[in-house]
């Protein structure tokens, strides 16, 4: 098989990720919005004090360099580019309101492009520490790294990516793109991304990246992601032509903590069930009003019926270092939503518990500490009943009965679940005190 034919997927630039853009996902069977979405409630206020976890998330935050915001400048633009683009807009019902910039590289330009920005996105520091906690958790093994594997990831996966911070789509040059409905297919899912940042300005999403906020990252990506899928299926459904390479069997890379593989497809797939359910009652003004106001959630994402008015609640767990001992500090804070619970209770479980046990969901943030040797981990989450919470409770116990790391499940308060981790017996003993002083 060719280098051209492994590459598999596109990218959306701006996020640093590099996630596959012809995976298929069922329309949905739920109640979806109206046409016209209302305004978006904003999130409850969250205690951002000094030893809150709001606090905490802010100061170990490292974002990704910014660009220097330079738009390339467009050229001829090749004719079976401007073929899709004609179908793009067609399908999208609008306009490119600005030619878009055209960049045909060769394999070797694209890995030198995919790993510079790569660098600039992904802080070492940053992913260094949230791999200790992952690993504690128990979501990668023991000998995983996250920065790795997405490099890994993104690195075999690239036919082409378009980046709205200067505008410029770059693909993989050389043969007829017409030829091949592959690519077809993820020319027009980059192209939906361009047009969708000429009329609804994608980089606001760097704003929500430079947070470290990953659950509000994670579902916006759904809603831009799923806009690309959702049109460039349109497009080869609309306007048919090309054949598929047999020897392109869309294989993923070898080496990739499941984990980690699946939260990358997640935008992609559940993002397009997402758009599917809008437009099917609401068409492309409803799909608008996803682009223009991102959901808060990766619940709103994987249930349509839930946005924009479901908000969940935010969570802080506080500041137990000192609880810990000498020597304790923050590791690492993320916000935690249900796609990425059930991503870890499948892991273990069979889909249905793990998406029943998940799909409660209503705010969740872990919080992990490290005295350089040993870490400690407490997840709080919160549940929209007793019901789902006893539910969750039940999974959660059974994943770490499966599992070979230190864990426990705490209730303390009704519709709450936390649980704690450990890379020790003795530490997770300690973190139990913590928990309880």
């Amino acid at each position: 098989m060719t280098a051209r034919a492994r590459r598999l997927a596109a990218s959306l630039a701006v996020a640093g990720l590099t996630l596959t853009a012809c995976t298929s996902a069922g329309a949905p069977t739920s109640p979806t919005p109206p046409a016209t979405v209302p305004p978006q409630p904003s999130p409850s206020p969250v205690r951002s004090g000094a030893g809150s976890s709001a606090e905490a998330m802010a100061r170990l935050c490292i974002a990704p360099k910014p660009s220097d915001g330079r738009q390339k400048r467009a050229g001829d633009t090749p004719s079976d580019i401007a073929e899709i683009e004609d179908q793009v807009q067609t399908v999208r019902e609008l306009r490119f309101t600005r030619p878009v910039a055209v960049n045909p590289i060769d394999d070797a330009t694209m890995d030198r492009k995919l790993s510079k920005a790569f660098d600039k996105t992904y802080p070492t520091r940053f992913y260094a520490r949230r791999t200790q906690a992952w690993r504690t958790i128990g979501v990668i093994p023991a000998g995983a790294d996250i920065r790795q594997a997405l490099l890994a990831f993104q690195t075999g996966q690239v036919v082409g990516f378009y980046n709205p911070a200067d505008g410029e789509l770059v693909y993989l040059s050389g043969g007829d793109l017409l030829d091949s409905l592959t690519e077809r297919v993820i020319l027009a899912h980059e192209l939906t991304h361009a047009i969708d940042d000429q009329h609804f300005d994608l980089t606001r999403i760097d704003d929500i990246v430079a947070t470290c906020d990953d659950e509000a990252f994670q579902s916006a990506l759904g809603a831009v992601e799923g806009s690309a899928q959702h049109f460039a299926f349109a497009v080869a459904a609309r306007f048919p032509g090309g054949t598929i390479d047999p020897g392109d069997d869309g294989g993923l890379p070898a080496g990739v903590p499941p984990f980690i593989t699946q939260l990358q497809l997640w935008p992609y797939t559940a993002g397009q069930t997402f758009v599917d359910a809008l437009a099917q009652r609401g068409g492309v003004k409803a799909v608008n009003g996803a682009i223009e106001t991102f959901p808060l959630s990766t619940e709103q994402v994987m249930h349509p019926e839930r946005y924009p008015n479901d908000v969940p609640q935010p969570v802080d767990i506080p500041d137990l270092s000192a609880a810990l001992g000498d020597g304790w500090r923050d590791l690492d804070v993320m916000t935690v939503g249900e796609a990425w619970l059930q991503t870890m209770l499948r892991l273990r479980l069979d889909h249905d518990t793990a998406d029943d046990a998940a799909a409660g969901w209503d705010g969740g943030t872990y919080r992990s500490w490290t005295d350089g040797d040993a870490v400690a981990v407490v997840m709080k989450t919160v549940w929209d009943s007793e019901a789902d919470a006893q539910a969750f409770a039940d999974a959660a116990r059974s994943w770490i009965d499966e599992g070979d790391a230190p864990g426990f499940v705490a209730r303390s308060e009704p519709g709450t679940v936390t649980l704690g981790f450990a890379t020790t017996e003795r530490t997770l003993d300690d973190l139990r005190e913590a928990l309880d002083a």
